[in-house]
């Protein structure tokens, strides 16, 4: 922050502003706030995502901070203009005269089509990362062969890949392969359709269909239960859009099993949705893993409990 910034405000009055709950503001501002599992967003902007209701991320132009930043990067104020229209937003106006007028709101995005990142020449790097979160190397390739998976040429990202069902590619979601300083890259390419989702090829001898929040959490579960074979898809999120055109394309299913994250929002969705397709006439049972957060952090917990045990 420059010296004249700081003098400018009072560090109180810059926590306030830093501070500002994102969705209200929005909504004030004219955008229509919707709710997407953990996040919120806009029907405006579908790439923006608010986190804890204080920081944004735009990804399709990987950029993102606070409400002073949204309002500099997507109003056009300047530092000063957007930390006075925070303080104005919050009933702390200043003495000095602010421009309040409602900052103008954004035209809204023309739709993107969809359209799959480049593919690399090799998957060396998915590979690796995928091993390192201990996922079977058979189970990896089985993967790659249906056509499910592969790595992007210019991020090298994992992508996993959506078909609906008229067979042709309909969604696509990126993992990113670098984490080591905390949680790596996540989205969903632009343009894709969260009624597709990603799913396993359809298993017409199965009746049950297996839903995680995550690929990498399927894909763990197979790791664990060698001969797992049944139907099965990932939200890529807590939105079950993609497991009602599942159900609706394929109702010789009868049966749900909820294989979602073992925390707070993840049993929360369990219990929503449990609830809902039960209404249905479907059988819903709920299985979390054993322990740990999610059935690939089970998977590695299981895996250093076995290499403690040799």
């Amino acid at each position: 922050m420059s010296e004249q910034k700081s003098n400018r405000f009072t560090e109180q009055e810059m926590e306030i502003a830093r501070g500002t709950d994102l969705p209200d503001l929005l909504t004030s501002l004219g955008y229509t706030v919707t709710r997407v599992g953990h996040y919120h967003s806009t029907k405006e902007m579908d790439s923006l995502r608010i986190k804890n209701r204080r920081i944004w991320y735009r990804y399709s132009e990987r950029v993102g901070g606070d409400a002073i930043t949204f309002l500099q990067h997507f109003c056009g104020r300047s530092f000063p203009q957007a930390v006075e229209e925070l303080l104005a937003f919050h009933g702390r106006a200043r003495d000095a005269p602010v421009d309040q007028s409602k900052p103008p709101k954004q035209a809204p995005e023309p739709p993107k089509s969809f359209e799959l990142p480049p593919k690399h020449n090799d998957a060396r790097r998915v590979y690796a990362y995928l091993k390192k979160r201990g996922i079977a190397p058979r189970v990896i390739r089985s993967f790659f062969d249906a056509g499910l998976l592969y790595e992007d040429a210019e991020h090298h990202n994992c992508v996993f890949v959506g078909y609906g069902t008229d067979g042709k590619v309909a969604f696509a979601s990126l993992r990113g392969t670098y984490d080591r300083d905390g949680s790596g890259f996540k989205g969903d390419v632009a343009g894709s359709d969260k009624s597709v989702g990603f799913r396993l090829p359809y298993a017409q001898d199965s009746r049950t269909v297996y839903v995680f929040e995550a690929p990498i959490d399927l894909m763990s579960y197979c790791t664990l239960h060698r001969g797992f074979h049944s139907n099965a898809l990932a939200l890529c999120c807590l939105d079950d859009r993609s497991l009602s055109e599942f159900l609706r394309a394929h109702p010789a299913v009868r049966k749900i099993v909820l294989c979602l994250d073992h925390d707070r929002p993840g049993q929360e969705a369990a219990e929503r949705m449990g609830r809902k397709y039960a209404a249905e006439g479907y059988a819903v049972q709920t299985l979390s893993p054993p322990s740990r957060k999610d059935w690939n952090a089970y998977l590695t917990f299981v895996q250093q409990c076995q290499e403690r045990g040799r």
